[in-house]
């Protein structure tokens, strides 16, 4: 039993973000405790459903957290190209690695698989308590600590509590913090599928009159994780269809450039939300990842900008720590909450304009975005402007993202 045990740090959330957190605090000599409401297995067998572009900043970010090398690279696919089209017009273009003298663009892998990893490297540190399958009941802030208590009635306090439990964030919800929502008016399908001819370790999108579908590489040369962004409407007839109805409506979509298509997994659907949290910090309090912010799929970069938080907040914190300061004053945590709202609200900004220009059968939108695509992929320069930014590479990245 815990009782009452007093640590620098309480996240909420065992995922990625919140994992991600407690190492990179824990480097800096804090003293950290993440409650995690559920548990974290080796991932094993058929693929798992949710998978993440894990981008170059991001994987220097596991790099330098020490959790990459307990990554299980079998199931992790480094891709190398990317391909991107207008399905119903001209527009098109390719991404190589080679082109910028890089081996890869970034890497498809398995959510659960990326928090084994850190689940593992967390188990290395003796100022890190990892308190699994249990969630909270009850959390109140003071003027110089917070407390929380767990299901089982044990007691947790700490100078800062760190939120990355999710976009139905329980600690966002018992704060009382507004939300900026809207909904994307789509469904994302996920699946597993096995094309007649192999990815070839390239990412490809395409845009159609009613959403991007994705084509992410699997670990298998003939495997990937698909994800369809469509009406909801569109989305219940496609998940109501029998297995080669959807097989042959799938092969068509994508206009059969990996040939047929065969589902391997189950298919899921979700609905898709902008969230915006709008305060990312008050006092004793930092929200993280999908607690903060959700984005449209449409670029993969949803997991990639809850790492930014991550890496941000352990160097903001571990900063403040070695001033001598008060980690969890709101005073000194204003400009960290302004850095993660300028990139989030950047990122929004983008997915919501590319969402924008890509839907609809508009003839002058076609136009704009075709012409736009062709020029990004013939302009060597701006097209290596690009190629950067899909790989995470920017100004004003975290130390631990460089």
């Amino acid at each position: 039993m815990l009782s009452s045990q007093a640590y620098d740090i309480a996240i909420v959330g065992g995922g990625m973000v919140g994992l991600a957190t407690a190492i990179g605090l824990a480097q800096a000599n804090l003293n950290v405790v993440v409650i995690d409401a559920g548990h974290t297995d080796a991932v094993v067998g058929e693929p798992r459903l949710r998978v993440s572009a894990i981008n170059k900043a991001s994987q220097r970010l596991l790099e330098n957290l020490g959790a990459w090398t307990y990554l299980d690279t079998s199931r992790a696919t480094p891709y190398q190209k990317m391909a991107v089209w207008d399905k119903d017009g001209f527009g098109k273009i390719a991404f190589d690695a080679n082109s910028i003298s890089e081996t890869s663009l970034g890497a498809i892998i398995e959510n659960d698989a990326i928090s084994f990893a850190l689940a593992k490297r967390v188990a290395e540190f003796d100022n890190i308590t990892h308190i699994e399958n249990q969630r909270l009941e009850r959390i109140a802030f003071g003027e110089r600590e917070a407390w929380l208590t767990l299901a089982n009635g044990d007691n947790v306090s700490a100078a800062l509590v760190i939120a990355a439990d999710g976009a139905n964030s329980w600690v966002r919800e018992q704060c009382k913090i507004p939300l900026t929502f809207w909904d994307y008016g789509h469904h994302a399908i996920v699946a597993t599928i096995r094309t007649e001819m192999p990815h070839l370790a390239t990412a490809r999108q395409v845009f159609l009159k009613d959403g991007p579908l994705a084509f992410l590489p699997l670990y298998e040369d003939n495997l990937c994780s698909i994800v369809w962004s469509v009406p909801p409407e569109r989305a219940n007839e496609l998940l109501a269809m029998d297995k080669v109805q959807f097989e042959r409506n799938l092969t068509a979509a994508f206009d059969g450039r990996l040939g047929i298509c065969q589902l391997e997994s189950e298919r899921q659907a979700f609905p898709l939300r902008m969230r915006y949290a709008r305060h990312f910090a008050r006092h004793r309090l930092v929200l993280a990842g999908d607690a903060a912010h959700t984005i449209h799929p449409l670029a993969g970069q949803g997991v990639n900008l809850g790492f930014l938080d991550a890496a941000s907040i352990i160097e903001v914190i571990s900063e403040l720590q070695q001033a001598g300061k008060d980690i969890g004053d709101y005073a000194q945590l204003r400009a960290l909450e302004r850095w993660r709202k300028a990139d989030a609200m950047e990122m929004i900004a983008a997915m919501e304009g590319f969402k924008r220009l890509f839907e609809g059968t508009n003839p002058l939108k076609k136009a704009i975005r075709d012409l736009g695509l062709n020029l990004v992929d013939n302009v060597a320069g701006l097209k290596t402007v690009f190629i950067q930014q899909a790989m995470g590479n920017k100004s004003a990245l975290p130390k631990l993202c460089r």
